[in-house]
């Protein structure tokens, strides 16, 4: 199924699975014990603000969130202040699992991969991470600039982090193959917002399933720029 952005049906990725058909969690005592109870109880409200804030920060509830997370209002209040803070929380934890999915892409092609491979390792993890989880991307690379400035700078850090991985793979790279030319820092983060553009562009279009369709140009985008820049 394809995922839209803003108000469509999604494919349920694991970071929006919601709990809207199943049993609350018990109450008082239980076999869970209190601290296996209150975990799983803040991990629902965080799946259940991305599924609802996926199809619109701006109109996403508190009530709506406790819903489909089937826990109470005081639940939801002993974890989060507000609305805000349980979707900055949710796309954090996304975040998380996104650097380790890239991270795991590239532990898998092997110590023996090339600069290149690595590479495009790094950005299929990405691109299928996203497909994924589809609510995650419309929530971090759309809704996120509904729902005010904390999100927006979580959104720059992120891209923060990223170019930060472009510049240690350049260094790397550049002592496994020394015809590499040096590039300004600023190389690093304009690499991270033309695949950002890329990536947002179908986000927003409601392609979020296609994503692997910008593969091939961000890959040769990336190659183009750190092989061919002019020294």
């Amino acid at each position: 199924m394809s995922s839209e952005a803003g108000g469509g049906a999604f494919r349920t990725g694991t970071l929006a699975r919601t709990h809207v058909d199943q049993p609350g969690l018990p109450r008082g005592a239980s076999s869970l014990g209190r601290e296996a109870v209150v975990a799983a109880q803040r991990e629902r409200v965080l799946r259940a603000v991305i599924s609802v804030a996926a199809e619109g920060y701006a109109k996403a509830t508190v009530a709506e969130v406790v819903r489909r997370a089937r826990v109470s209002r005081s639940v939801f209040y002993e974890h989060f202040a507000d609305k805000e803070t349980c979707f900055l929380a949710g796309c954090a934890q996304g975040v998380e699992l996104m650097f380790d999915r890239i991270a795991a892409g590239v532990r898998a092609v092997g110590r023996s991969a090339t600069a290149a491979e690595r590479a495009e390792a790094s950005l299929h993890a990405y691109l299928q991470f996203l497909i994924d989880e589809p609510e995650f991307a419309a929530c971090f690379l759309v809704e996120a600039f509904a729902a005010g400035p904390p999100a927006i700078a979580q959104v720059a850090a992120v891209q923060g982090r990223f170019a930060e991985n472009e510049r240690r793979w350049h260094a790397k790279a550049r002592r496994e193959q020394a015809s590499l030319p040096p590039v300004p820092v600023a190389v690093h983060h304009a690499m991270v917002g033309a695949i950002h553009q890329l990536v947002l562009d179908q986000v927003r279009a409601g392609r979020t399933a296609d994503l692997l369709a910008v593969e091939d140009v961000a890959a040769r985008l990336h190659t183009a720029i750190y092989s061919g820049w002019p020294t």
